[in-house]
């Protein structure tokens, strides 16, 4: 059993004393405890309670909750669980002004999954003996203000989006041997077709027939043709929802290579495609009032006698010409085609990318904060506003004409690469709002969340463990219930 506990409750006096106060009495009399947030001790409770063991977990200070806060409580006391090889906890968590009982438990829900995924696709399951830990399986919340429908609809709801983020991670997870876009777009094909979403996937032969020119070059090196996938879901008859994602499958940086030096991680460039999929997944399956178009530019990045050079000029599919200046800029070469097919294919009332595009938004923000720009400061704020909601933080940057003459060519109309390789993460967005056609859109670069190597501690995201985070997707979700189109 897990009790919650702000600081300012530490010494306070309950109407009706609960039985685990006298425990929690004596910690504090010895000064081992504090609630300050995340500190938490374990006890026997030598049967004074029902529990064999209590866990007491602070809060902090009543005024500094968040609902991302029980996330973080589900995922610890879940994670704990686990390692004490138990297979049910329960947690209790005290009412908080301004959070409603099914909020909290969809939350507490939701941060249980997200903490306890795992990807073990290469390891196998746990032989005898090697993983002392059994397999964790429920966590009983004790709130009886939500024990009813909207309860156990809170929780299932969690559940789907949990899952869809899971997909994701798992996606981004996958050796670029198992996911080239060929395989990823039947992925794609087969989740959809579960979920009731539309998949049409475009080869390479179609994909030239339409002039998706940008897409075709940036995949010309490598014997692993490129994929674009259109999912849909949600009547016709509403105006749609575009969201595109970068998909390169691995990325050596063609001909202008990368550095040896994390070259390793550069599984994780298809992270926006595997998010666009995992949030319209969790919109069917949540039955969405919506119509979302999520479009799947899938490529991968190689150096070979047949890939583009830096100062080759393609055609994208809107026929505006770009200069490669480097190879090495190219998600937003297969964004350009992607948003600009689906925005002249859907005419949609609104356009989303996510990217893992630059190393500059990386250096900006860190692992902390994604970054967001755009074309319309409705849409961007609206982002922002469903970020605060499920613990996704964006900060938004600067987007105005000074920075669109960095990508002007002398050669061609654009080019891939700002001047001076200032303002990179910038840079990257003014290029990409020339294939919008005046759409109200929002490009987020997810290039320093997508992925943690330090783990939780750093980032103060219990439910984020090491490796592909699946940032994105619940950010979308909660976006897509609240915006209107």
């Amino acid at each position: 059993m897990a009790v919650c506990i702000f600081q300012e409750d530490l010494k306070a006096a309950p109407k009706r004393a609960p039985a685990w106060k006298p425990l929690l009495d004596d910690l504090v009399q010895l000064g081992d405890f504090h609630a300050k947030y995340k500190e938490f001790r374990i006890l026997p409770t030598r049967g004074q309670l029902a529990a064999p063991r209590i866990m007491f977990l602070g809060l902090g200070k009543r005024g500094d909750f968040l609902l991302d806060t029980a996330r973080e409580v589900g995922a610890r006391v879940a994670l704990t669980a686990r390692d004490l090889k138990l297979r049910t906890a329960a947690v209790w968590v005290p009412p908080v002004k301004g959070v409603s009982p099914r909020e909290a438990v969809g939350a507490l829900a939701e941060g249980a999954a997200l903490g306890l995924y795992e990807f073990r696709e290469y390891k196998g399951e746990p032989k005898e003996g090697d993983d002392k830990r059994v397999a964790f399986e429920e966590l009983r919340i004790l709130d009886a203000r939500a024990a009813n429908e909207k309860g156990a609809k809170a929780v299932e709801e969690a559940r789907i989006i949990a899952e869809s983020t899971n997909l994701a991670r798992t996606l981004i997870m996958r050796s670029s041997l198992d996911k080239p876009p060929e395989v990823l777009a039947k992925v794609a094909q087969a989740e959809a077709e579960k979920a009731g979403v539309k998949a049409t996937v475009l080869a390479p032969a179609e994909l030239k027939r339409l002039g998706l020119n940008a897409l075709l070059g940036v995949g010309a090196g490598s014997v692993k043709p490129p994929r674009l996938v259109v999912l849909e879901y949600g009547a016709a008859s509403k105006p749609a929802m575009l969201l595109c994602g970068k998909g390169i499958t691995f990325d050596s940086g063609g001909i202008s290579i990368k550095p040896a030096d994390g070259m390793d991680r550069m599984k994780y460039d298809m992270a926006g495609s595997a998010t666009v999929l995992g949030a319209i997944l969790a919109a069917a399956r949540l039955k969405l009032p919506v119509r979302i178009v999520a479009i799947m530019a899938l490529a991968e990045n190689m150096p070979s006698g047949s890939a583009i050079r830096p100062g080759d000029v393609l055609v994208a599919y809107n026929k505006k010409t770009i200069e490669v200046a480097n190879t090495d800029a190219e998600g937003r070469l297969v964004l350009a085609d992607a948003l600009s097919y689906g925005v002249d294919k859907f005419k949609p009332a609104v356009a989303v990318d996510l990217a893992t595009l630059t190393g500059a938004a990386r250096v900006a923000l860190g692992g902390i904060m994604t970054a967001v720009m755009g074309s319309d400061n409705r849409v961007i704020q609206s982002l922002i506003e469903a970020g605060r909601h499920t613990g996704d933080d964006l900060w938004q940057l600067p987007l105005n004409r000074s920075y669109e003459k960095q990508v002007q060519s002398d050669v061609a109309e654009l080019r891939n690469q700002g001047i001076g390789g200032m303002a990179g993460a910038i840079v990257g967005g003014a290029f990409l709002k020339h294939f919008v056609d005046g759409t109200p859109w929002a490009h987020l670069d997810i290039a320093g969340t997508c992925w943690t190597e330090k783990g939780t501690a750093e980032l103060q995201k219990e439910y984020l463990p090491k490796g592909a985070t699946g940032i994105g997707v619940r950010l979308l979700v909660e976006w897509m219930r609240r915006y209107k189109a």
